[in-house]
């Protein structure tokens, strides 16, 4: 098959590459070799970028240029997008890139693609659980709530768990499942549904299959170890390792789902392949809760490290408190099952972090940007 990958030079697209290319299909990679990702000289510094060499047709160039989606759809049968601003935090200042990116690139391809749909018959797109917002509970009467995003009052008091809003008791966190409600509370979020929905629709209407991943918190070997706004294990390793103390946001009791990067490829692989992952959208992660306090002290540990984990109080507008997906469906339909849990995933991770060269990560001054944007308190 002849494929096309966007973002293919980056973490999950460069895993993904060498994946199908060992699978014997014909791939074609678009990428601008952004800086914040690859670094100042992408091509003779980065080993994402090295990774695809000559298992790709290469074409450096933007998803927000017509041009490079004329060149890069020509012939293809199909295409994974994966080009996409990833960081939370940073998309709540640069809102407009963000936007211009996620959901203006997107909709570029999809008019090249109605302009002339070619051999396209499939379009894999990434999407991402800051959908969700802040998930899925149940109140203690057995309701199911979707609460909206945490008040700048209750963080700054130092409540950080949700509540219900009418009888103000906890509420119990639950895996969140396709069905629950879309909600974002970050400017990436909202860009992420746009981008979904925008191919979810119009390849409907053009006749061309679809099916869009919402991944949770991918992470392994190749995350970039530079990028300040994304990946929070690659920070924490890298300041581990320098020997820096780590600033744990609110009360470190906050839980990601932190899904290993090959288990990520082999669902994006799935859903690529499969008519069953036809016109579906599913959630693609470990559907395992681990709370950030314990991310960082399983990091510590791996390492053999000891630094300050400064638990602060502080917290970013736009940060969700849990989230963790419920694999059923794509369980049921892309035979789907998460095969590496996350203390032999952080043992190849850290294998591979302490094997990079030590360069700056930028961390401290993406907090004074947040900070001076008015997006970080504590």
């Amino acid at each position: 098959m002849r494929i096309l990958i966007t973002g293919g030079a980056g973490f999950i697209g460069s895993r993904l590459v060498m994946a199908l290319n060992d699978a014997g299909h014909q791939l074609t990679v678009l990428d601008s070799l952004s800086p914040q990702v690859h670094g100042a000289e992408a091509r003779r510094q980065s080993t994402l970028f090295q990774s695809i060499e000559g298992r790709a047709k290469f074409i450096e160039g933007s998803v927000t240029e017509e041009s490079s989606w004329v060149e890069a759809l020509a012939g293809q049968d199909a295409v994974v997008h994966l080009a996409a601003e990833t960081g939370t935090g940073q998309s709540m200042y640069e809102i407009k890139h963000y936007v211009d990116v996620n959901v203006g690139g997107t909709a570029l391809m999809l008019n090249v693609l109605r302009a002339d749909p070619g051999s396209v018959r499939k379009v894999v797109v990434a999407s991402s659980r800051a959908l969700y917002g802040e998930g899925k509970y149940r109140s203690r009467s057995g309701d199911i709530v979707y609460p909206s995003s945490r008040r700048k009052e209750d963080l700054e008091a130092g409540r950080f768990d949700l509540q219900c809003a009418d009888t103000g008791e906890p509420l119990e966190v639950l895996a969140t499942d396709e069905e629950s409600r879309l909600h974002p509370s970050s400017v990436y979020g909202i860009a992420k549904l746009g981008q979904e929905q925008l191919v979810m629709t119009v390849c409907a209407s053009l006749g061309i299959a679809a099916s869009a991943l919402r991944y949770q918190n991918v992470y392994g070997p190749g995350q970039s170890l530079s990028n300040p706004y994304t990946g929070i294990l690659s920070i924490f390793s890298k300041r581990i390792l320098s020997g820096d103390d780590i600033n744990i946001f609110e009360d470190g009791m906050e839980s990601r789902d932190f899904v290993y990067i090959d288990d990520v490829v082999r669902a994006t692989s799935l859903a690529l392949f499969s008519e069953r992952a036809d016109g579906q959208v599913f959630g693609i992660g470990s559907g395992v809760r681990t709370t950030v306090l314990q991310a960082a002290q399983t990091l510590c540990s791996t390492l053999g490290r000891s630094v300050e984990l400064k638990v602060s109080g502080a917290f970013r507008l736009g940060d969700i408190r849990h989230n963790f997906a419920d694999l059923s469906k794509a369980r049921k339909l892309l035979g789907f099952e998460p095969l590496v849990p996350f203390d032999s995933g952080i043992d190849r991770f850290v294998e591979w972090v302490a094997k990079q060269p030590r360069t700056p990560d930028g961390y401290e001054q993406s907090l004074v940007e947040l900070r001076s944007k008015g997006l970080m308190r504590g």
